[in-house]
């Protein structure tokens, strides 16, 4: 790949951008984006608009968290594997810390206002998963075609349920996206080089398979508990499509379903993951803290988090040197467009089951996750002065 770019900055200027973003970026995936192309394409000018452009869409075409994985692609194209790293873990790692402290310190939570942060924030998740909903419906279902699946998805799920149930409502709506989603193929394209070799493209997709095959196998015969988590979180974290609040019902089905995390807390460090900046997979490292199977709180931690991002970065990887063909062929964008409306209705069915049977207790806390939507829809709020609104709330509901 001779007319491949080669990285022109250095590992420090990526850690420093990324961190100044890890420490403010509110709002969620789409607000990260927006984010991205302000400091890398308006005010530091490392890509034109066209090639930040073509970045949003590949990793929108990717299964993982599009936000992170555009970060990833923004510093491996910076300064090479090293900038990757450094944009990666700057990203993420405030918000990780964040949501590990609030993982170890609620075990001590007590008192009516504790518990009414912990119920306005249980509120807080019904409100911005409505909210996810509802934007996510408008702009991947629409039309008859595309409402079908996700309709056909919210059945998979409800019917078959546990992590075999969002496997097989993706599968479905990718193969009906086939089938019925041919039209209005995108024609203006251009190509986006990236600094991954053929062979280094290939390495990434052997692992990402291997792995992904791998370790279900390996934790079916094994009684380690790290390699049953490994497994779980790689699996949630290879099947996300459409943004991060997706992880929510395969986390939900993995952790809780299992029995490792009660969903009382599973819905607790929800709602806290939206107060914090940064992308919202690093609720992986809240779960991981609070976890049943592993003993050390910080490793738990650690290892969830890792093994979620793990699968959206490698296939990443994988697709880089042959995204620009690939994404030509009718079919790729077809069976995207089933995808992502099977998504929406995924996240629709667990809207109600877990997020509101467990918050929505009576006419108050219905009251008080229909503020939170308006606050989120209507008037525009960010994501952290909803979470402070709603959990100012709860303990009112509560006293």
């Amino acid at each position: 790949m001779s007319h491949t770019p080669r990285p022109v900055g250095r590992t420090r200027e990526v850690f420093s951008a990324f961190l100044l973003l890890g420490l403010t970026s509110f709002g969620g995936p789409i607000a990260h984006l927006g984010y991205f192309r302000t400091e890398f394409v308006e005010r530091r000018r490392w890509f034109s608009e066209q090639a930040y452009a073509d970045l949003v869409a590949l990793c929108q075409f990717l299964p993982g968290p599009a936000s992170s994985q555009v970060g990833f692609a923004i510093g491996l194209m910076r300064a090479g594997p090293w900038g990757a790293a450094a944009a990666w873990s700057a990203f993420t790692l405030p918000s990780a810390i964040v949501l590990v402290l609030f993982a170890l310190g609620s075990a001590v939570l007590d008192g009516p206002i504790s518990q009414g942060i912990i119920h306005g924030l249980k509120v807080t998740a019904v409100a911005i998963v409505a909210h996810a909903v509802w934007g996510m419906a408008r702009s991947l279902c629409p039309d008859p075609r595309r409402a079908g699946i996700a309709l056909a998805a919210v059945f998979t799920v409800v019917l078959v349920s546990g992590p075999l149930g969002q496997v097989a409502a993706i599968v479905i709506g990718a193969l009906a996206g086939m089938a019925l989603c041919r039209a209005h193929a995108e024609s203006d394209m251009h190509d986006l080089p990236l600094p991954v070799s053929m062979r280094a493209g290939h390495l990434a997709g052997l692992a990402f398979v291997a792995l992904l095959v791998g370790l279900p196998l390996l934790a079916w015969a094994s009684p380690s508990a790290a390699l049953a988590v490994m497994d779980a979180f790689y699996r949630a974290g290879a099947l996300v499509f459409g943004g991060g609040h997706v992880v929510l019902p395969l986390l939900e089905a993995e952790v809780v379903q299992s029995g490792w995390v009660g969903a009382d807390e599973f819905l607790t460090g929800y709602g806290a993951a939206q107060a914090v900046p940064g992308p919202l997979f690093t609720f992986a490292s809240y779960l991981g803290a609070v976890m049943g199977p592993l003993g050390g709180r910080l490793f738990g931690a650690a290892l969830a988090m890792v093994m979620i991002f793990l699968p959206g970065m490698l296939l990443l990887v994988a697709v880089l040197p042959h995204w620009s063909r690939f994404r030509r062929w009718d079919s790729a964008q077809a069976l995207m467009r089933g995808a992502n409306a099977a998504v929406v209705g995924i996240l629709g069915a667990a809207l109600y089951q877990p997020v509101w049977t467990s918050a929505i207790l009576g006419p108050r806390e219905f009251a008080l996750a229909l503020t939170g939507f308006l606050l989120l829809s209507v008037w525009k709020l960010p994501a952290w002065a909803v979470v402070v609104v709603l959990a100012s709330g709860g303990i009112l509901i509560t006293l």
